[in-house]
C-alpha cells in the first residue's frame, strides 16, 4: 500500500493500540484511488477484512470509535495555526461482526491535505499484519518513508519528538532506559527481521543525558529480502499441527 507522509509523522495518536493502527492502514488502502479526493465520499469494506485472530468479538467497533475520536494536528506555517482533524470521519458499522460492513468517510479537511500530498511511503500489508507492537509499526512506517531516498541515509530526531512519532503515550516509558528496553530496541529488532530494509540507531548525548536519536537505514540485498520474506510467510504452530 501507499501511505501519504502526512499520516506517518503525526501527533495526537499516541493512545491508539496496534490493531487500531493496522485497521486504519487497511481503511486507507481500501480507499486509495481517485475517490479519495472527493469530500464526504463513502467507502465500504467487510468487517471480516478488518479483524485479527487475536481480537475478541466486537473489538473492530471499539477501534473504529477510537479512530473517530482521535484528533491529529496539522500545522499551517503560513498563518501560525494548527488544525485538529479526526483520523476517521462519519462511519456506520454493521451489527453482524461476522458478515457486516463498515461504511466510512474521511474529514474533508484531511481529504484536502491528502489530495496535495507529494511524498508517500510504500508499505507491505503482510509486514503490517506481522508486527507485534505499535512501536515497531510506527518505526517501520517512519523508515519506509525514507528508505528509498537516494542521498539521505540517516536522520536525527530530538528525543521527545521521537517518543511521539513512536506513539509513546504521555507518562509512559519516561526514562531513556525504559524507552530503550521496551520500545526502541524491540522495534528496531522487529523491523530488521520483517522489512525489506535495515535500520540502526544511536543515542545522541549532551553530557550524560540522551537528547536525540539518530536513525540510519539501508535497503537489504537480495538475500536479506529473501530471508525477510521467508520469515513473514513461515507457517505458525497451528498451521504446522493442522
Amino acid at each position: 500500500m501507499l501511505k501519504a507522509s502526512e499520516l506517518i509523522e503525526i501527533y495526537g495518536a499516541e493512545k491508539l493500540p496496534l490493531n487500531a493502527r493496522r485497521i486504519y492502514n487497511l481503511l486507507l488502502h481500501h480507499a486509495h484511488g481517485p475517490d479519495m479526493a472527493k469530500p464526504h465520499h463513502k467507502f465500504r469494506v467487510p468487517l471480516s477484512e478488518l479483524k485479527y485472530a487475536d481480537e475478541g468479538k466486537g473489538r473492530v467497533r471499539k477501534h473504529v470509535l477510537d479512530l473517530m475520536s482521535t484528533f491529529i494536528s496539522f500545522t499551517h506555517l503560513d498563518r501560525n495555526e494548527d488544525d485538529l482533524i479526526p483520523l476517521l470521519g462519519y462511519s456506520t458499522i454493521g451489527r453482524d461482526e461476522e458478515s457486516g460492513y463498515l461504511t466510512y468517510e474521511f474529514d474533508p479537511r484531511l481529504v484536502a491535505i491528502l489530495s496535495d500530498s507529494q511524498i508517500f511511503a510504500k508499505l507491505q500489508l503482510d509486514v503490517i499484519r506481522a508486527m507485534s507492537s505499535k512501536y515497531a509499526l510506527a518505526l517501520y512506517e517512519l523508515i519506509a518513508k525514507r528508505a528509498r531516498l537516494s542521498y539521505v541515509h540517516s536522520e536525527t530526531f530530538p528525543l521527545e519528538q521521537f517518543r511521539l512519532l513512536l506513539g509513546v503515550p504521555a507518562g509512559k516509558l519516561d526514562t531513556y532506559s525504559n524507552l530503550l528496553k521496551f520500545a526502541i530496541t524491540p522495534a528496531v529488532d522487529e523491523v530488521n527481521k520483517l522489512a525489506d530494509f535495515s535500520v540502526a540507531f544511536e543515542p545522541v548525548k549532551v553530557g550524560r543525558k540522551v537528547e536525540a536519536i539518530t536513525l540510519a537505514w539501508s535497503m537489504k540485498d537480495i538475500d536479506g529480502r529473501r530471508l525477510a520474506y521467508s520469515t513473514l510467510h513461515e507457517p505458525d504452530d497451528e498451521e504446522m499441527s493442522a
